[in-house]
């Protein structure tokens, strides 16, 4: 792969997100283990600092972490939901995790994939394609199929 090509490779979405769904898969193999000897709780907690930490470590060492200008209220208002959200799927996550097989939680956990398909369709007015709401019943019918027990 050319340097032109892997450049434009890494400022697409896909590659991102493609590394995204990497690092949920390592998550929940990692977490797993991890919460096996600990309450969910507490394992949220750490998690959650280490992720603090690490993202500090990022801003400082490439010089972002400075003042960003004005943020609007509405801006504040739905990154504290977001964080607020995303803190209730961690605490949840580590703790079906701690009760269940990770190859039983995760695909239900990936329902979030449907969810955000029909969120932001009510919500932000988007409109799959046919080919797109195809793709989201058989993400939907293989989280069930995956989850149901044997």
């Amino acid at each position: 792969m050319s340097p032109e090509t892997m450049s434009s490779w890494q400022g697409s979405w896909q590659f991102w997100a493609l590394l995204s769904a990497v690092f949920a898969a390592l998550t929940a193999i990692f977490a797993k283990v991890g919460v096996e000897n600990i309450n969910p709780d507490l394992a949220t907690f750490i998690r959650t600092v280490i992720v603090l930490a690490s993202f500090a470590i990022i801003l400082f060492g490439t010089g972002q972490f400075r003042t960003p200008g004005p943020i609007s209220g509405r801006t504040w208002l739905f990154l504290v939901l977001s964080g607020l959200a995303t803190g209730a799927s961690w605490l949840c996550y580590f703790r079906a995790l701690k009760l269940g097989p990770a190859t039983l939680v995760a695909p239900i956990d990936k329902l979030s994939v449907v969810l955000v398909a029909l969120f932001a369709f009510v919500f932000l007015g988007e409109r799959p394609s046919a080919s797109g709401w195809l793709g989201i019943g058989l993400i939907a019918a293989g989280a069930v199929l995956l989850a149901l027990k044997k």
